[in-house]
């Protein structure tokens, strides 16, 4: 696709619209206390399976995009009242990385940050490290827990609250919304139709096409940060990835940073972009659909199988390739983000609010209306959940839409543990794969003890959500909690409400009461039963009611942070070898000497393991420039887009290794003479030792 040039007539736009029309308001007189901060949460890059498609040879080799966690906290300037919203460039929020952030919170803070008001928000990469969640479901592929993906994820989020809180200044909120078209599709249509058709009827698309961006300023006027929520799957880097990246939200999070931070490296300037998940359960950005890719044809449409197999049937685009794809989706995101934020006018006013309650999901009674009701289950995954998506399709024999189960898999399971008939018959119908509620060695498999949580910010209400909702679940859910502010008092066209998904707990799918018959992959993994949307639209709008009647909630039955209990099989960094007459750092193969733009530069080294350390904070890669009094100048780092750092494993029983960093020249860049360095550690005899590598110098003309 050719669509840069239109992303840079965009810009060119953006710069004289600014000119001849400012979008920063002054206001002396400011609604709210506004801070922000980002931290690097980037895992281990070597040998660690990634979470999302839970594909087990899908491991970590190197970064395209380093994780961040960027943090927001409002203050009510009349109540002292504060809330935190965290975003996350992590597959899902996770209960165990919750916890453990508002300990270390409560010990920096006191009272001021707690599972009250704190949300922890991911964006749903699936090229992210895994082994941070605390159940066994989730660590299946990941060999168990993995610490350094949980530590760089806890010790970065909180490093990103303590940024934030030492930035307050008073400032203002504005929103703004639109439409954002050619960046999401349904990837369950065939369970989405099974929704009632005067229900459909009122919504143009099968899955939501708005955006909802907050502009962030100081009471000057100047650009503090910006907060948005679109619903799509970071799954645009597809199950062959082995290179940490934030997908594509991740990079429209670099993109909207790097145009406010002039000159500033990733995660380094004063400007905080998120771009927050959303109700995304069926939602895609492989915008060119399920193919067959032996045939070219269209999957079948339900099973989402060619000639019965689901491993030929993926869906991808709009791009020629993965990295293509991220491109095009990210910039179709950051557009239309800089687009609202700069013409966002509505300005927020009144209380800052939150509300929060864990609550136990395994056994709610569910009341639809006066004459039919449901229950809640314990968790268990069905069969189509085996099956994958069309995102990241399964193997063996599972298909999705699969209702009856298979005597043989069935079989297999009684080996793990048959559920029992209460269960079976609670699922219904659900055919039970996984009875991961009855399962308890050597700790819980899924999570019983879920948050669930509202903030209020004046006319905006964010509804924190502890999964991935379906299109149509999240839409019930926002309009019945619309519906209860609205009846309490509160304006119909200026109160908002958005949902922020994957939060504080991760408790896999929602989908609606109809969609559940269905049994596509978000069926089979709603794991409390059909009646588990009903339940959480029902809870959210009791904390609604209470919002807004200031009623006070007991705070429901605390989960316990399981991590004395967690076991790992993951093989730790044991030595790191060399061959004879080489020293960690040195060229392998080295540059050319000269290049042109849109060309490709590459330069392996002799290198260390990644994992012995993960560069915090710094990288493992710079491309440097050399100005005209012969100084080097850092141009780029291991979180922007135009360079990868690659490792792999060379010689196993000997620890060898070699990592391989590729820049590809902007088409914009200086002419001149670069160099590229390499920045590793390696491990001897329990120690670790720092080294560097350089490439010789080079010309791009």
């Amino acid at each position: 696709m050719a669509s840069w040039w239109i992303s840079s007539l965009y810009l060119v736009f953006l710069a004289i619209n600014s000119l001849l029309n400012p979008t920063s308001v002054s206001s002396a007189d400011s609604n709210y206390g506004i801070g922000v901060g980002i931290a690097d949460i980037t895992g281990p890059a070597a040998e660690v399976n990634m979470m999302g498609y839970a594909k087990p040879d899908q491991k970590t080799s190197g970064i395209h995009l380093r994780q961040f966690s960027r943090a927001f906290i409002i203050e009510d300037k009349t109540s002292g009242n504060r809330t935190v919203f965290v975003s996350i460039d992590a597959c899902m929020g996770a209960q165990s990385v919750t916890l453990e952030v508002v300990k270390k919170l409560k010990v920096k803070f006191g009272d001021l940050y707690t599972e009250q008001n704190v949300v922890i928000s991911g964006i749903h990469t699936h090229s992210a490290p895994a082994g941070f969640l605390q159940f066994v479901l989730f660590q299946v592929t990941s060999l168990g827990f993995v610490n350094q993906s949980y530590m760089a994820l806890v010790d970065g989020i909180v490093e990103s609250v303590q940024r934030a809180h030492g930035n307050i200044v008073d400032g203002d909120i504005y929103m703004n919304s639109g439409e954002l078209l050619e960046s999401n599709t349904n990837r369950s249509p065939t369970a989405y139709e099974n929704n009632p058709a005067e229900e459909r009827a009122k919504y143009e698309y099968n899955v939501d096409k708005t955006m909802v961006v907050l502009k962030l300023v100081d009471n000057a006027g100047t650009d503090l940060g910006m907060i948005n929520w679109f619903a799509v799957h970071c799954t645009s880097m597809n199950n062959t990835n082995e290179l940490i990246s934030g997908d594509n939200k991740g990079y429209a999070s670099y993109l909207t940073e790097r145009h406010f931070n002039k000159g500033a490296a990733p995660g380094k300037g004063k400007f905080v972009a998120a771009f927050a998940q959303s109700n995304l359960g069926d939602v895609s950005p492989n915008t060119d659909g399920a193919k067959c890719i032996d045939t070219g044809k269209p999957c079948e449409r339900n099973s989402s199988t060619c000639n019965g197999k689901v491993e030929n049937c993926i869906a991808s685009g709009p791009g020629v390739d993965m990295f293509d794809s991220t491109r095009i989706i990210g910039e179709n995101q950051y557009n239309k983000a800089m687009m609202l934020y700069s013409n966002a006018t509505m300005k927020l006013s009144g209380p800052v609010q939150f509300m929060h309650q864990f609550v136990d999901m395994t056994n709610v009674t569910v009341q639809y209306n006066a004459t039919f009701k449901g229950k809640t289950c314990k968790p268990a995954m069905g069969f189509s959940f085996a099956a994958g998506t069309t995102d990241g399709p399964g193997a063996f024999d599972f298909s999705q839409g699969d209702t009856k189960g298979n005597a043989f898999w069935k079989l297999i399971r009684n080996f793990i543990k048959k559920p029992s008939d209460e269960l079976v018959e609670c699922h219904k119908p659900k055919p039970i794969l996984l009875p991961t509620g009855e399962i308890d060695f050597p700790y819980p498999w899924q999570p019983t003890i879920v948050d669930t949580q509202l903030t209020r910010l004046g006319q905006l209400f964010i509804i924190a959500v502890p999964g991935e909702f379906t299109t149509m679940c999240g839409r019930r859910l926002r309009d019945n909690v619309h519906q209860v502010l609205v009846n309490n008092g509160l304006p119909a066209n200026s109160t908002k409400v958005v949902i922020a998904g994957l939060s504080n707990t991760y408790s896999d799918y929602i989908t609606t009461l109809e969609e559940y018959q269905v049994q596509r992959y978000e069926g089979a993994s709603t794991i409390y039963g059909p009646h588990t949307c009903q339940a959480y639209i029902n809870q959210f709008k009791t904390l609604a009611e209470s919002m807004v009647k200031n009623v006070k909630l007991p705070p429901g039955p605390k989960p316990d942070l399981l991590l004395n209990d967690q076991v790992s099989f993951l093989s730790p960094v044991i030595f790191d070898g060399k061959p004879l007459g080489k020293n960690f750092g040195d060229v392998l193969t080295d540059v050319k000497s000269d290049y042109a733009r849109n060309m490709t530069v590459s330069v392996t080294f002799q290198a260390g393991n990644p994992r012995n350390n993960l560069k915090t904070g710094d990288t493992f890669l710079s491309v440097e420039y050399q100005d005209a009094s012969g100084k080097w100048i850092p141009r780029y780092t291991d979180a922007d887009w135009s360079t990868k750092f690659s490792w792999k494993r060379t010689v196993l029983l000997l620890g060898r290794s070699e990592a391989t960093v590729t820049w590809d020249i902007p088409a914009n860049e200086a002419a001149g003479t670069y160099r590229i360095n390499h920045y590793g550690n390696y491990k001897k005899r329990s120690r670790v030792y720092s080294y560097s590598g350089r490439s010789s110098n080079f010309n791009v003309s």
